[in-house]
């Protein structure tokens, strides 16, 4: 071979080995929400903050598809499926357990990450410690602190006999919910009615049921679709003056009396560098599903003066955070 022809190959190589670098695709993730962008925005944000952790940046070297049921929970399974037939890597099921029943029913193969109350009563993994098949994600306790939420709400209502919960019924984790915080209720001699509702306007009428049943506080069962619209609990609960405490701090942020339960942009975070982990060969067998270490109580105090009421010291004590 000539030397000009051997020179000639040599640089042709050099060309084409960048090219298929270049050419090769980023891995795709599946965002699977049960609820808008907009209000969940916060904690997406951390999401991705926590795939950054592990070395992954949306638009750099990974792609994300998000599919958003606009808490329409029946568009779930069909906005699964299509993250399945888009062979995505990994699917991030944000939505609660709503999310990630329908991202586990639509593939047994892709891995999925999940933020769910109880995984094991929801029947996505057998064991926290030991998850099996392609699922794993965090377990945010969020349903089993419902009588604990009751438990504050009525030391800062001590006078009242009736708190109401406010549940959506097509959470498969309402009918827990609705098992454990009645009993909670009865060991305080209180009166517990349970409204549904799973709609913008269905959440109106339950505040109209509410007023008409003179129930002196208010219990927010955790669901995606709530989550969504807590700007909507928030000022109706302040319209009807019904003392009210919510499973998010975001809630208690923006003028609602109480919040108990876990930092979601922290377990938003943790999402993310789970999935990080799994597009970096992790099985989801070798990552046990995590729990929260800490739960904060948020105490809006200007909600509480606007309210009449006067929040026992004791209770302020104890308070991660105090609005003013």
């Amino acid at each position: 071979m000539k030397r000009r022809e051997f020179v000639a190959i040599l640089a042709s190589a050099a060309v084409a080995r960048p090219r298929t670098a270049q050419q090769k695709p980023m891995p795709v993730i599946g965002v699977l929400g049960s609820g808008s962008p907009d209000p969940d925005a916060p904690f997406l944000a951390a999401f991705l903050q926590g795939l950054g952790a592990t070395g992954y940046v949306e638009g750099q070297n990974v792609s994300i598809e998000y599919r958003w049921a606009e808490t329409r929970y029946e568009r779930l399974p069909a906005l699964a499926a299509d993250l399945v037939a888009r062979k995505v890597e990994v699917i991030a099921a944000l939505g609660g357990t709503p999310s990630a029943v329908a991202a586990m029913n639509a593939t047994s193969t892709i891995p999925i990450i999940f933020g769910v109350g109880d995984p094991v009563a929801s029947g996505l993994v057998g064991s926290l410690a030991h998850p099996d098949r392609n699922l794993t994600g965090i377990s945010d306790f969020i349903t089993e602190l419902m009588p604990k939420r009751l438990e504050l709400l009525s030391e800062v209502v001590p006078q009242t006999k009736v708190i109401a919960l406010l549940v959506n019924p097509s959470n498969r984790s309402t009918e827990r919910m609705i098992r454990d915080a009645p009993e909670a209720a009865r060991a305080k001699g209180l009166q517990f009615p349970v409204l549904t509702a799973g709609t913008q306007s269905e959440i109106d009428a339950a505040f109209a049921t509410l007023v008409q049943a003179h129930a002196g506080g208010l219990v927010i069962g955790p669901d995606p679709v709530f989550r969504s619209q807590r700007d909507q609990l928030v000022a109706l609960a302040s319209r009807n003056a019904v003392p009210t405490i919510y499973p998010w701090h975001e809630a208690a942020v923006s003028g609602g009396l109480m919040s108990y339960g876990a930092s979601f942009p922290a377990l938003y975070r943790q999402s993310g560098i789970y999935v990080g982990k799994l597009l970096n060969g992790a099985k989801p067998a070798d990552l046990p599903v995590e729990r929260p270490t800490k739960f904060e109580l948020i105490i809006n105090i200007k909600t509480a003066r606007a309210l009449g009421l006067t929040v026992p010291q004791s209770l302020l004590a104890q308070a991660d955070e105090v609005i003013e």
